[in-house]
């Protein structure tokens, strides 16, 4: 089945007690039992819930993957993995990282004795230098947010099978429209499914799919122990968003390379960081791994200078100022004082996110009309 056709009917069956073309909503928290532990494979909605069920089916679908599990948020789905670790074990992940996994790597998980090291993944000797006999996962993010980063997937699942260490893959940035990491190697693909999966920014969740069934009980036990779970209406909302991804996500990639090259012929404009320049770092391999490069990018403004860039974001009319991505609607956001405010100055502008830099994720709108909307801020500076 192709993905056009996989993110419609993928793991996807019609309403076997009504025949409803559509997943119904089932609002309940419990189920009816005939007698103790005699059940129609529900019992209780944390545990499992029809609806969740179908997003869980469809989420593995469009993966690639055998086993899906949906999570109130992206950091819930994160928290869970990192659940699946013990006190003194390492992760290594990205130094170009999404400020809310540093944050709670380093400020949650950290003060239980799990050790994380953030290198930069352009270099694989780095990632090696740092795998010791207490090293269980490999996390990256590709491409990173906010920098663009592309991160040789396959490669780095080869490092992570000989060293026989878990290897996750934020995939939020790309959806699976764009590239799927368990095809690549690696064993866990994490979303942010508020984003791109939903589509519409109505919607708060995270998923994870995995095809290694001990790993899926692991996680399936930690997701109903925890109770980090998404309720029945989200799970309706982004299993309706998941239909129409293939259509949305053609037009950002399409919205993305116009918005894109606008910017870097720009006067005012230093750098634009988009995967699909030929200048940009890893291009090669982004060409390799992903069918097309995407909505998102970033760039900065001449001389590095902050009151050009908070003076553009606030200038914006079709680009709304706010946190998130991925929606049909385009989104500026200012990554130092947004996203990535609780990484540390010195720490951030080491990877580039720097006190000018500004991120865009170009949604479905006319690309002329974004175009003049951000014509019209850059002349304000």
């Amino acid at each position: 089945m192709k993905f056009n056709t996989k993110v419609i009917h993928g793991g996807q069956h019609h309403d076997p007690s009504t025949g409803a073309v559509m997943p119904p909503i089932y609002q309940t928290s419990t189920y009816a039992q005939s007698s103790p532990g005699k059940h129609k494979g529900y019992e209780y909605s944390r545990t499992a819930n029809p609806t969740r069920t179908a997003l869980e089916s469809a989420l593995a679908s469009i993966e690639n993957g055998t086993y899906g599990l949906a999570f109130a948020s992206g950091l819930a789905a994160i928290d869970a993995v990192i659940k699946t670790l013990k006190s003194g074990d390492e992760v290594i992940s990205t130094n170009d990282l999404y400020g809310g996994t540093y944050r709670i790597f380093t400020k949650i998980f950290a003060q239980y004795n799990i050790k994380f090291h953030f290198v930069g993944m352009d270099s694989l000797a780095n990632i090696e230098s740092k795998i010791n006999a207490n090293t269980k996962l490999i996390w990256a993010e590709t491409p990173t947010n906010p920098m663009m980063n592309i991160i040789d997937i396959k490669a780095l699942a080869a490092i992570a099978k000989k060293h026989q260490i878990l290897f996750g893959v934020d995939n939020t940035f790309a959806s699976p429209y764009l590239q799927n990491p368990l095809d690549l190697g690696a064993d866990l693909v994490m979303h942010s499914a508020t984003k791109y999966l939903s589509g519409h920014s109505d919607v708060v969740m995270g998923a994870l799919i995995v095809n290694d069934k001990a790993l899926a009980d692991k996680l399936y036990f930690i997701q109903n122990a925890s109770g980090a779970v998404c309720g029945p209406m989200d799970s309706f909302l982004a299993l309706r968003g998941i239909k129409t991804l293939h259509v949305r996500m053609q037009r950002h990639c399409e919205n993305g390379k116009a918005v894109a090259e606008y910017l870097r012929a720009h006067p005012k404009i230093e750098k634009v960081y988009w995967p699909g320049f030929e200048t940009h770092p890893n291009h090669a391999i982004a060409k390799k791994q992903m069918r097309d490069f995407g909505g998102m990018l970033s760039f900065t403004t001449i001389g590095n200078n902050y009151k050009a860039a908070i003076s553009i974001v606030e200038n914006l009319k079709l680009f709304t100022l706010a946190e998130s991505l991925g929606g049909v609607e385009s989104l500026c956001g200012h990554p130092a004082s947004m996203t990535h405010a609780s990484i540390p100055k010195e720490v951030r502008e080491k990877t580039g996110v720097v006190d000018s830099l500004i991120r865009l994720s170009v949604g479905i709108e006319d690309q002329a009309d974004l175009i003049a909307d951000l014509e019209q801020a850059l002349a304000k500076i």
